[in-house]
C-alpha cells in the first residue's frame, strides 16, 4: 500500500471529482486520498495530506487552478500538479507549466489518458528526487569536468536530410569513438529525432523541463528528462505535440545545452530550418556548425544567404559545409556549387536512398544496420573528421558579430 499513488483532486463540481474518484477507483496502484472544491481548499488539503499528485481544475471560482499550482510549487514542492480544462489552447498550456503543473490534460479525456498521466508524472517526479538525493555523494568524489563539444547540424532549408545526419552522426561518434554523447532534438515544434530512433517522445522530452526553465535547471532534472538509445546516446526529444514549443524559450534552452555540454563529450543539436532568437542562441553556443545543402537549386540559394548572414554574425569561422547526396546527378555540379556560394565545400555525403529510407522505416540509424554502405562510411568520416580533431576548429581570434547587429540587419 505504501507504493501507491496518492492522488488529490481538486474540482469545483462534485460530480466531476465523483467521476474522477471513481475512475481512479479501479487502479490498484492509485489511491485518491482527498478531494477539494477550490483553490484556497487545495492548498489546505495539500499541505495536511502531502499528496504525490494533484489533478487541478484550471477554472475554479474564488482562486483558479493557476494561482493554486504556484503556490504549491513553493508550500508543497513534492506534489506534482497534473492541469485539467477544457479549454486546449496554448496560452493556457504556457500559463499552467510556467505555474509549475508536471502535466496538462484538456478534458474530456479518456481514463487512460488519465491513468498514464498520473503514472508518467509521478514516475518523473520519483526519479527527480533519487536522483537530488543522490547527487552530493556523486559530486563529492568527482573529478574535475571537460566541458563538451557542441555541434550544431543546421540547414535554412527543409528536407535536406539535416535530421538523418544529425542522428547517424551521434551515433557513429558514441559506437566508433567510444565518446559519451547526447542527441537534442532542438526541431521543437514538428521534430523527427524520435521517429528515426524510435522512441517515445509522450514517455521523456524536453516538455517536461519547460516549469524549471525560468527558476533555474539542475543536472539531474535534465538527464531524467532524456531517453537512453541502444546504441549508447541519450536523447532530449522534442515536445510530442507542437503547441507546447513556443514555451521553451532562447534562455531556457542555452541553459539547456550549458548543462548538456558539461555532461558529457559531445552534444548534437538537430537544429529547426529557419532563423529565430533560439536557432541564433544555439549557433552562438555551438563550437561547429555542420550547415547541410544539396544540389538543388533552392538548397543552394538559401546557403548563399545564410552564409552572407552568418558573416556578420561571426559565425563564419565555426561553419563546415556538408554536401548531402553529392553524387546524385542534377546538371549542377559540385565545382559550380562552390563558385556560386564562394567557399570550398567541407564534406560530402553520397545518396543511398534504399539503406536511409530502410533504416529511417526500422527506426535504426544505418551507421547501426548497414555499417558497410558508403553512406555509414561517409557519416562515420565525417565524425571523425569534426569530433576526433577539435583543436583544429578553435580560432585563437574568433569573429564577432558586428555590435548593433539584429537577425534581419543584413536586409
Amino acid at each position: 500500500m505504501a507504493d501507491r499513488i496518492q492522488v488529490l483532486i481538486v474540482d469545483d463540481i462534485s460530480e466531476t471529482r465523483d467521476h474522477l474518484a471513481k475512475l481512479l477507483s479501479f487502479e490498484s496502484d492509485i489511491e485518491v486520498i482527498g478531494t477539494a472544491a477550490s483553490g484556497t481548499e487545495a492548498i489546505e488539503q495539500a499541505i495536511k495530506l502531502r499528496p504525490d499528485v494533484v489533478l487541478m481544475d484550471i477554472n475554479m471560482p474564488d482562486m483558479d487552478g493557476i494561482a493554486a499550482t504556484e503556490q504549491l510549487s513553493s508550500q508543497v514542492p513534492s506534489a506534482a500538479v497534473v492541469m485539467m480544462s477544457v479549454q486546449g489552447e496554448a496560452d493556457y498550456l504556457r500559463r499552467s507549466m510556467l505555474a509549475g503543473a508536471r502535466e496538462f490534460l484538456v478534458k474530456p479525456f479518456s481514463s487512460d489518458e488519465l491513468t498514464a498521466s498520473i503514472r508518467q508524472v509521478y514516475s518523473r517526479e520519483r526519479e527527480k528526487a533519487g536522483r537530488l538525493a543522490a547527487a552530493p555523494a556523486t559530486r563529492q568524489g568527482a573529478e574535475p569536468t571537460v566541458e563538451g563539444q557542441v555541434v550544431a547540424v543546421f540547414s535554412p532549408k527543409g528536407g535536406v536530410g539535416r535530421t538523418t545526419i544529425a542522428v547517424n552522426l551521434a551515433v557513429a561518434a558514441a559506437t566508433e569513438m567510444g565518446k559519451k554523447v547526447v542527441l537534442m532534438d532542438a526541431s521543437f515544434q514538428f521534430g523527427d529525432v524520435a521517429v528515426l530512433l524510435n522512441l517515445n517522445p509522450k514517455e521523456k522530452s524536453v516538455a517536461a523541463l519547460i516549469s524549471e526553465l525560468e527558476e533555474g535547471l539542475d543536472p539531474e532534472s535534465v538527464e531524467a528528462c532524456t531517453l537512453a538509445h541502444s546504441s549508447g546516446i541519450r536523447v532530449l526529444l522534442a515536445p510530442p505535440s507542437p503547441e507546447v514549443a513556443e514555451l521553451i524559450t532562447p534562455a531556457g534552452v542555452k541553459r539547456i545545452i550549458e548543462v548538456l555540454r558539461h555532461n558529457s563529450e559531445l552534444v548534437v543539436v538537430d537544429c529547426a530550418a529557419w532563423f529565430n532568437d533560439t536557432m541564433l542562441g544555439i549557433l552562438d553556443m555551438a563550437d561547429v556548425v555542420l550547415t547541410v545543402l544539396t544540389l538543388e537549386i533552392t538548397s543552394i540559394k538559401n546557403i548563399r544567404l545564410f552564409l552572407e548572414v552568418a558573416e556578420q554574425l561571426g559565425y563564419s569561422h565555426k561553419i563546415r559545409l556538408v554536401l548531402n547526396r553529392a553524387d546524385t546527378t542534377l546538371g549542377i555540379r559540385v565545382a559550380d556549387v562552390e563558385h556560386s556560394i564562394g567557399r570550398k565545400i567541407d564534406h560530402t555525403i553520397v545518396s543511398d536512398g534504399r539503406a536511409v529510407v530502410y533504416a529511417l522505416n526500422r527506426g535504426v540509424p544505418f551507421v547501426l544496420s548497414n555499417r558497410e554502405s558508403q553512406v555509414s562510411q561517409d557519416v562515420s568520416r565525417l565524425a571523425t573528421a569534426v569530433v576526433g580533431n577539435r583543436e583544429s576548429h578553435e580560432d585563437d581570434t574568433p569573429k564577432v558579430a558586428p555590435k548593433g547587429k539584429s537577425l534581419f540587419a543584413w536586409r
